[in-house]
Order: structure tokens, then sequence, then C-alpha cells
């Protein structure tokens, strides 16, 4: 069996949104998961943890809900005429059942169980339960400075950039997961970082200015539904993506701490280098938010268009919120590289 823990970072903002599509996509894990074809869930829940556990679905067993088909009904009938004649008829032994062949592929092992565990992380302990992380949106300031109170912020620094396990930050996630942020405030702001890129918070304006598009994400492939609805509120973009830094350390063998740049920046502090390249997984057009048509697209325009979504590594990014429109399918996508790291990191 693999036990998964995925947790989500409750200290502020939309948590609970990004708990409900967790347990929406375990579901579509168990429809459409094409590492676990044949699957059943079983779910229980309590005030802040969930466990799913999804394992190979009985073959050959019939659905009890499944209402009865005229034509079996027919053929137990014609089935039930064969047994009467067979009664008369001279008794035939059965036929010797063939030797299994051990070369054939039904006897290859059943696809592993899988326990899906979802909880609402506030502590240091709750943390070193997880397999994955969220970071939801809300102010990243806030988070930041409760973090640093609870005991939080350096262990949530280690799980991203020592640890290396599977982070995605939405909104005010994406600016704790930047290496460096604009437009932030002189004093408070901390980063976790772990994505090499300059965020600039507030980009779009302030909350008066937030409005929705339509996205088309490549990275969800063939999931259906067409464009990805997407809401952005007083949302952040990747204004640059930085090169990878270098390995630098403190003498106590620890990580520099904290640097604020210069004027309103804020860098994180500095971390291992990583082989992992920056890849850009969504763009905006840069006028978005003047667009009445909110279907054209950057190639419309003629122009890029702002990075919102993006991903280096373990650690995933987007600008907005995926977690307010009840469309589930970015966490069915994330949730499935977090179990093909979890069952690489099994094998290894």
């Amino acid at each position: 069996m693999i036990n998964l823990t995925v947790g989500v970072l409750a200290l502020q903002g939309a948590f609970v949104e990004h708990l409900t599509l967790l347990r929406q996509a375990a579901e579509e894990l168990q429809r459409r998961q094409p590492l676990q074809p044949n699957t059943a869930t079983a779910t229980s829940t309590s005030t802040s943890t969930t466990t799913t556990t999804l394992g190979p679905r009985q073959r050959g067993s019939a659905s009890p809900s499944s209402p009865a088909s005229p034509h079996t009904d027919a053929k137990s009938t014609a089935d039930a005429g064969t047994d009467a004649a067979a009664d008369i008829l001279p008794h035939k032994p059965p036929p010797r059942p063939t030797p299994p062949d051990l070369n054939h592929s039904s006897l290859s092992p059943s696809p592993p169980t899988i326990s899906l565990t979802t909880l609402e992380v506030r502590t240091p302990t709750d943390l070193a339960r997880c397999d994955a992380l969220i970071l939801p949106g809300g102010e990243s300031t806030s988070i930041s400075l409760i973090a640093a109170r609870t005991g939080l912020l350096e262990p949530l620094r280690d799980f991203v950039k020592v640890l290396r396990k599977p982070v995605w930050g939405t909104c005010a996630g994406l600016i704790l997961l930047a290496e460096s942020a604009d437009r932030s405030k002189s004093t408070g702001q901390e980063l976790i970082g772990g994505l090499d890129v300059r965020v600039q918070r507030n980009y779009f304006g302030r909350q008066v200015e937030s409005f929705e598009a339509e996205l088309e994400l490549s990275f969800l492939g063939d999931s259906g539904g067409g464009p990805f609805h997407s809401v952005f509120i007083r949302a952040p973009v990747v204004a640059k993506v930085l090169s990878s830094p270098t390995t630098t350390t403190t003498t106590d063998g620890g990580v520099p701490p904290v640097s604020h740049g210069e004027g309103d920046t804020v860098l994180a502090p500095q971390r291992q280098a990583t082989k992992a390249q920056v890849e850009i997984l969504g763009r905006l057009p840069g006028r978005a938010k003047t667009i009445k048509d909110q279907t054209t697209t950057a190639h419309d325009l003629g122009e890029d268009g702002d990075i919102v979504a993006v991903r280096q590594g373990n650690v995933f990014g987007t600008a907005f919120h995926p977690e307010l429109t009840g469309d589930g399918r970015i966490h069915a996508w994330w949730l499935r590289e977090v179990l093909k790291a979890k069952m690489q990191t099994e094998e290894e």
C-alpha cells in the first residue's frame, strides 16, 4: 500500500476550498488515474483530516445498483429452459481446467492500493506528516508573519528547498514560493522560496480591479472541459524568470538570513542550486483586465501575455485561484504528479 498525505496550509486564506477540491481530485483518480485504472474509493471524514483509499476493483463483479437488463432477463429465461432439458440428458463431466500460463499478463501483480489523507497544516508536526503541500491564496504578509510566530517558516523552507517535496502555491502562495518579490513591504514580509522567479504583487490593481478570465492550459491535456475559468483577486504575476542560484551556506552550515534586496524587493534565503528549469505553464494576455471578451487569447493580441502559472521541479505556482471555481482539473492533475513522485520515491 502507498500511503499519501497531502496537507493544505491553514493559517489564513482559502484552505477549505482546496481541501474540498482535493477530495474531488481523489474521486477523479478513481475514474481516470492512468496509474490506477481499476480503483474503488472509501472515504471517512473528520473535522481536519480525510482519508481516501484507492485500491484494485474486483473484476467481473456485478454492480449492486445496476438495473436489470431486459436482454439479461430473456437470456435467464432461455437458460432456465436449457437447464431443465439438461436434467433429462446424460451427465457429462466438466472439462478439466487448463494449467495456468505463468507468463500470462493476467498473473501480473495488481496495482498497489493508495491511501490518501488530506489535512489542515498549522504546526511543524502537521507539516512533518505531509508528502505534499498546498499554500492557499490569502495575504502573503500575514501568512509569513503567522508562520514565523508559530515556528513554521523554517520547516516550510526545509520542506520545499531541502526535502524538495511537491508544493503548490496559489496567488499569495505563489508569492511566498518565489525567490524574489517586488512591491512588498519593507518590513515583515518573508519568503519561503523555491521558484527561481521574481513576482510582482497586486499586478492588476486593487481588490475592486479583480477579474475572471478563460485560460488555455495545455498541461491539463485531454482532461476535457475546455478553457479553465480563472479568478484573479489582487493577483501577482511572474515578472521575471531568474537564473538558478549557486550553492551558498553560512559558516555554521545553514542558509543566509532573508534579504530585503533593493527598495521594495524581498528576497528568499539562498539555497542550493537545482537542475530543474522554470517551466512556463500558463499565460494571460497582458491587457486582459481591460478586455470585455475574456476569451481573447494572447495570440489574438499578438503578444506572449503575462506569466500566471509556472513549475520548477517539485514546486508549482499559479497566480489565480483554481479553488474558487469548483473546477477540480488542476487539483486532479497536481495530485497525479504528487502520486508519481511518491511512487518514484517508494521505488528508490
